[in-house]
């Protein structure tokens, strides 16, 4: 008999489930509000600045962490939304997407054997993330209707095994903003256990209804023990163009880019170049982003509740979970088969969010990174799958 030919720690999780959706959408001609990108144009200042980028031949290797001018414009930007200083030489580590930029992380701090704390429902990275580096996840729940956690529970999730946590915030796939306070917990933790936090704020700039995003780091004492991670997708349309940073202290940062370094040397250049005009943009930008898509939001709650779904209202991001009981399906795999080959719309089922899959079995994720018109295609079919849909 021979062997296996495959590594023990790629058998332990699957491929994207979000990123499946996407293919049967294809397959089936569908309206995609799975996998979360945006079908309306990139900034024009942003794509005229690529392709001057490109026309003046920076076409070559950036230096593996970053080019020095993207770099800059970082520490600008991080310095008027945060108030925080991060040294350009030595603090900034620019990696091809937010995606890269967790996993060079986690392979950089964590040793196998070790514990990462994970906000569960999470973005279905973070599991396999921890799983690649050796280390045991270990998940503490998120609950409806507004997406808190029981701070006993995560006081109890904590302990000499415990090397880092991962705050997704705002969140993806609940639009949960973390709060001061529930920071603060987070940060006291992470003191007294001698631990480091890593957060994805890659949608920093996407709040609504007065939410406010704190950025951990800002905290006392968390500078020094917080990776904060961020990148250029979410906030600018360009979810292709895989441009993702990395803040922290220079000690952290050091063996950061080592490990990016040999896992993809560096990112796009100019598409690094272009991204410095971006993160110069001004304040108004930001805030007319978060209006287009507050206005998103507000169209697609109310008509999928009028389809028959439970929406959870998102704070942010651009993402809106679902219950689907009254559909009458035992699992959301199924309905959300069925929701793309009969119905024409895609989303994500709810159990590839949570370590333990029978708790996201009656959830569906939507996003509303669309044009108007494309999410009133969807929430057209939506009524129309209802009318046929089997009772509950």
């Amino acid at each position: 008999m021979s062997r296996d030919l495959t590594s023990e720690r790629s058998r332990r999780f699957s491929e994207s489930v979000i990123r499946e959706m996407t293919r049967l959408c294809l397959q089936h001609d569908g309206v995609n509000l799975a996998q979360g990108f945006p079908d309306f144009p990139a900034p024009a200042a942003l794509k005229q600045a690529a392709v001057r980028a490109i026309e003046a031949d920076i076409n070559q290797y950036a230096i593996t962490w970053g080019a020095k001018r993207l770099r800059e414009a970082l520490v600008a930007k991080t310095r008027a939304f945060a108030g925080l200083e991060w040294n350009a030489e030595t603090e900034i580590t620019v990696c091809c997407g937010s995606t890269e930029c967790m996993a060079a992380t986690l392979l950089a701090l964590v040793n196998p054997g070790e514990e990462v704390i994970v906000f569960e429902p999470f973005y279905e990275n973070y599991g396999p993330d921890a799983i690649l580096c050796g280390a045991t996840p270990r998940f503490v729940r998120l609950r409806e209707p507004d997406w808190a956690f029981d701070p006993a529970e995560l006081d109890a999730a904590f302990s000499n095994r415990t090397k880092a946590i991962i705050i997704n915030t705002p969140n993806n796939p609940t639009g949960k903003v973390f709060s001061r306070e529930e920071l603060g917990q987070i940060a006291r933790l992470c003191q007294k256990w001698d631990a480091v936090a890593i957060t994805d704020e890659i949608y920093e700039h996407i709040v609504y209804d007065g939410a406010e995003h704190i950025s951990l780091a800002t905290l006392d004492g968390m500078r020094e023990r917080t990776v904060t991670i961020s990148g250029i997708s979410k906030t600018y349309s360009v979810t292709g163009w895989r441009i993702g940073y990395s803040l922290a202290p220079a000690p952290l940062t050091a063996a950061i880019r080592k490990v990016h370094d040999f896992l993809t040397v560096g990112a796009p250049a100019p598409l690094q170049d272009a991204a410095a005009e971006a993160v110069s943009f001004s304040r108004e930008y930001y805030e007319q982003l978060a209006d287009n898509y507050r206005q998103r939001r507000d169209y697609l709650v109310p008509a999928l509740e009028g389809a028959g779904f439970r929406p959870f209202m998102p704070r942010g991001a651009y993402y809106v979970m679902t219950d689907i009981s009254v559909f009458g399906f035992d699992d959301d795999v199924t309905f959300a088969r069925h929701l793309v080959a009969d119905g024409g719309v895609a989303a994500v089922p709810g159990s590839s969010f949570y370590s333990d899959p029978s708790a996201g079995r009656q959830r569906l994720r939507f996003h509303f990174a669309r044009r108007p018109e494309t999410l009133a295609a969807a929430v057209e079919r939506l009524h129309r799958l209802r009318r046929r849909a089997p009772a509950s």
